[in-house]
């Protein structure tokens, strides 16, 4: 109470005001606004947009922004790259951390139009900027939005630098005074965006003709993906690409998809409705900040059927090994890194090509951070839709995504296989690996409370078994396998996997199912055993 009479008192930007006098006598509304900090991590600072110390707005970006300066000036750092998506306030943002930085004697480069992230982290490394910035809140609903901070190699920041930027937001009020040098602040044109793309055509492996050229669907989802993947798509001699007319201009209330998640089936409801119009050979679309690319495929019975991440990046590495031995270039040795909840299917389709994989923490930061110990990387996956073809950036990048997606469909094509049948291939080569992810949504300060417990409750008691056959416990807050420490819970065998973790962007609770059956039929049985487990370790 005592800070909210503060920032009534001290807020001066009106729309801030009004929401705090609107709440004023509701105690459970102001407890929601101030009973925590935002707090920043690797991910910086994401948050419903509104008044108060637990929202996004401009006092709670100006102080984190505050902090990062003062940590980047104590670091020998002089400069930094400021992007921005289609959400609400995102351009603001985006501005007034120009702005503080300029202040601080920060060079700021700030991109003119809306970015998508994965050519903000190119242009730090392009730029040899200190960091950078995206304002985005990836794929969440309309009323968040966040800030992402990444370090000199255009990485996520690790856990270390978020504690010492922690550190320095902490020596700051919400409140502060400062007069932007303008000189310091360059509005960036073209340049970056055209390095990016001849970027990354270098990683492209199938010549696109007329014969084998795929027709597309594809959506950006109101967001940042529509000139980039149409650029690429033009580029690579793709004409057959038809643009979801509803989602193709920004809309930071994303008015036609709610939940801007190409996970979701409701974001690519429109673009699943002019597929049945066009009849295309594939179906995309990427989120709000084109970092996540979610695809359609036509089945055996020429419907158009959604499929997952894991089946996605399975059908990019087995198209990337089978095009490269083609071509006669070695893939033993090379190196692919997926996160622990990734599919473990990558493990058998690498072993047959002497392919390694490293597997990290989820977070793409950490396929980022491992990457830059890689001399021949080759691919990296998360099963969150998240992808990195090449070494052009150090984070998922749904552009790149979308160009080797086409060229996969392009190089089954002239072999007269769709993607669809290239999956069943790849399942009947390696083993049926069903997957399933299920989130469990825990808002506000209870929530957080009662997933504290549920975990608590599932360290004590741990499944020994299932289906008669004997688990494996891992806990990652131990620190197991070299991995940083994570509150994560994994329980596997051969043929099943049960992960637990709190989402690191959001109030929920996610629980990833993997099993392996012979055909389609035993995996999905082992998949409702796994069901049955979840239910009786959250009780919920």
């Amino acid at each position: 109470m005592t800070e909210f009479e503060r920032w009534l008192e001290r807020a001066e930007d009106n729309e801030i005001k009004n929401e705090l006098l609107s709440v004023a006598g509701k105690d459970k509304e102001i407890e929601d606004r101030f009973y925590k900090s935002l707090s920043f991590g690797t991910g910086g600072l994401r948050g419903i947009i509104g008044a108060g110390t637990n929202r996004m707005n401009i006092y709670t970006v100006g102080k984190a922004t505050f902090g990062l300066a003062e940590y980047l000036l104590a670091t020998g750092g002089n400069s930094i790259v400021i992007a921005y998506d289609s959400r609400n306030k995102s351009a603001e943002f985006a501005r007034l951390s120009a702005e503080i930085m300029s202040y601080k004697g920060i060079k700021a480069y700030l991109f003119s139009e809306l970015t998508p992230t994965p050519v903000l982290s190119f242009a730090v490394r392009y730029l040899k900027a200190s960091a950078g910035i995206v304002i985005t809140a990836s794929h969440n609903p309309k009323e968040y939005n966040g800030y992402k901070v990444y370090n000199s190699l255009g990485c996520q920041i690790t856990d270390e630098a978020a504690k010492a930027i922690t550190a320095k937001i902490n020596e700051y009020d919400y409140f502060n005074d400062f007069t932007p040098n303008n000189a310091l602040i360059e509005v960036l044109d073209d340049r970056v965006k055209t390095a990016f793309l001849e970027a990354i055509k270098a990683f492209s492996l199938t010549k696109i003709t007329e014969a084998n050229a795929p027709s597309i669907v594809y959506s950006p989802l109101h967001g940042t993906g529509r000139k980039y993947v149409q650029a690429i798509l033009e580029e690579m001699g793709i004409k057959a690409v038809h643009t979801v007319k509803e989602q193709e201009m920004p809309d930071g209330n994303f008015t036609t998809c709610p939940y801007p998640n190409p996970e979701e089936k409701d974001a690519l409801a429109l673009a699943l409705r002019d597929a049945e119009k066009y009849k295309p050979d594939l179906v995309m679309a990427t989120d709000p900040d084109a970092d996540r690319v979610g695809i359609a495929i036509k089945d055996e019975k020429s419907a158009y059927k959604l499929i997952n991440g894991n089946e996605t990046g399975s059908i990019l590495l087995y198209y990337i090994l089978l095009k490269k031995q083609e071509m006669g270039i070695p893939c033993t040795g090379s190196m692919v890194i997926k996160t622990i909840v990734t599919t473990d299917i990558i493990f058998d389709m690498a072993k047959e090509y002497g392919v390694e994989v490293k597997e990290v923490l989820t977070g793409f930061k950490y396929i980022g951070e491992a990457l830059e110990e890689t001399e021949d990387y080759l691919l990296g996956l998360e099963e969150s839709y998240g992808y990195l073809i090449g070494t052009h950036a150090r984070d998922k990048d749904a552009v790149s995504a979308c160009m080797l997606i086409a060229e996969a469909c392009a190089y089954f094509k002239e072999k007269g296989k769709s993607l669809y049948q290239v999956l069943q291939e790849i399942y009947e080569r390696y083993g049926y690996y069903q997957t399933e992810l299920k989130s469990i949504s825990l808002p506000g300060k209870d929530g957080m409370e009662k997933m504290k417990e549920i975990l608590a409750n599932i360290r004590k008691n741990p499944p020994k078994e299932i289906d008669g056959q004997p688990l494996i416990f891992d806990d990652f807050a131990q620190g197991l396998y070299g991995l940083p420490k994570s509150d994560v819970l994994r329980f596997k065998n051969e043929n099943y996997r049960l992960i637990i973790r709190p989402s690191g962007t959001e109030p929920k609770m996610k629980i990833y199912l993997q099993a392996k059956g012979f055909n389609q039929v035993n995996a999905t049985e082992k998949v409702n055993n796994l069901l049955h487990l979840k239910e009786s370790l959250l009780k919920l």
